[in-house]
């Protein structure tokens, strides 16, 4: 991404009065998405029609070209790495804006598949981000309000964070040992026997390639597209990644439909390299707020969100927001997730809380991510769900380990 480009981009983002052209984002490289993808939870400074339609990116894809596999195998360690597999398919399984997938067969005989980080990527990414972040630092000394509006360095810092982990095959084996050392931890107080982890091999893993075992099932997002994810598989799902959230406080940090395999039985996180974090205040806050959310008990919200915060109110202050508060949920109780997104409700209340003065941990936007890919789902799948309602079982469950 040039610097024309950047330009381009914060136009787009900030300063164009329509919605901004997804296209023209996407073209500009791996960078400029990610950006619009951060965006799209920033509904504290951004319109909710901007943010969904920024959401967007999260599912739109523009593939590499694909690169040849052998110039990849090149980079790590040629005829050694090849030695470990009896065959690898020259034709990519996928391809995506970081890498390519191979179906493969172990010499044992298991079969695996191969995943190869773009060969230069990182570091084409890394010096776009020095770029960038020089770029705007002189827009903001030029322009200060920018900072107040969004602050797009921090935003880019976040974005250079989660993005060069999952630019680094370790961390999703990490991510993975870790997520499912969770789930074996916790086997005996709730029933997570519907989620199942893809076979790891750490001794065939570097910094820009991984070899995994090979998953018979097709995403979550195909499963949706064509109609057959029914509502009670996403309340499963629902289940797993609440599980993660209220009680361990860690969580798959990327959990949009095309990171889920589901073979009608069992559920299979991948693409685990950014894995989500927050403090005991953010989890057992939300925990409880949410408890009183499927309940429409608003006053006990608003004094759960602002226990959430790590900058609170108190006083008159708290008072004149928790009738904001309860105004803002006027339409919520017994409404469909098409007539009330939970995740723009979610957006609209950190903006509710921010404006009132608190301050949220950065970790806090890692869940409403999750939920904005939750939320896409059940609406693919049951627009007329009362999500919050059916929340209940879970939340009482939950609730024994919070």
């Amino acid at each position: 991404m040039n610097i024309f480009q950047s330009l381009s981009l914060i136009y787009e983002l900030y300063f164009k009065k329509g919605l901004p052209d997804l296209d023209k984002i996407q073209s500009w490289g791996l960078l400029a998405v990610k950006i619009g993808q951060i965006h799209a939870l920033r509904l504290d400074f951004l319109s909710p029609e901007k943010c969904q339609h920024l959401s967007t990116l999260y599912r739109k894809n523009t593939p590499i070209s694909v690169e040849d596999i052998n110039i990849l195998i090149d980079k790590e360690g040629g005829d050694a790495f090849r030695e470990n597999f009896s065959y690898i398919n020259d034709k990519p399984l996928a391809t995506a804006s970081v890498g390519q997938v191979y179906r493969a067969t172990l010499k044992n005989g298991e079969f695996v598949v191969v995943k190869f980080i773009k060969a230069n990527f990182k570091e084409h990414f890394e010096r776009d981000v020095n770029r960038i972040k020089k770029f705007f630092r002189i827009v903001l000394f030029l322009y200060p309000k920018l900072k107040k509006v969004g602050n797009p360095v921090g935003i880019l810092e976040d974005v250079e964070r989660y993005t060069l982990a999952e630019l680094d095959m370790r961390n999703e084996i990490k991510g993975g040992e870790m997520l499912k050392n969770i789930a074996q931890e916790y086997s005996e107080k709730f029933d997570l026997s519907l989620l199942s982890f893809q076979k790891l091999y750490p001794n065939l893993t570097s910094e820009n390639v991984m070899v995994s075992g090979f998953i018979n099932a097709p995403s979550v997002d195909e499963l949706l597209s064509q109609g057959l994810f029914t509502y009670q598989d996403m309340l499963n799902l629902f289940f797993i990644q609440g599980f993660y959230i209220f009680i361990a406080g860690k969580f798959h940090g990327d959990i949009h439909p095309g990171n889920v395999l589901y073979d009608g039985k069992q559920f299979f996180f991948v693409d685990t390299a950014f894995i989500g974090e927050v403090g005991d205040r953010i989890r057992k806050g939300l925990f409880f707020f949410f408890e009183a959310l499927s309940h429409y008990d608003y006053p006990e919200c608003a004094k759960w969100l602002n226990e959430m915060a790590e900058k609170r109110i108190e006083g008159k202050t708290f008072d004149d927001f928790t009738k904001d508060f309860i105004d803002l949920y006027q339409d919520y109780t017994g409404s469909t997730v098409s007539q009330v997104s939970l995740t723009q409700q979610m957006m609209l209340t950190i903006k509710l809380g921010v404006n009132a003065g608190m301050e949220f941990e950065q970790g806090i936007f890692s869940i409403i991510r999750s939920l904005m890919y939750l939320d896409g789902m059940v609406l693919k799948c049951n627009p007329n769900a009362v999500l919050v309602q059916d929340m209940r079982p879970f939340i009482d469950a939950y609730k024994s380990a919070v």
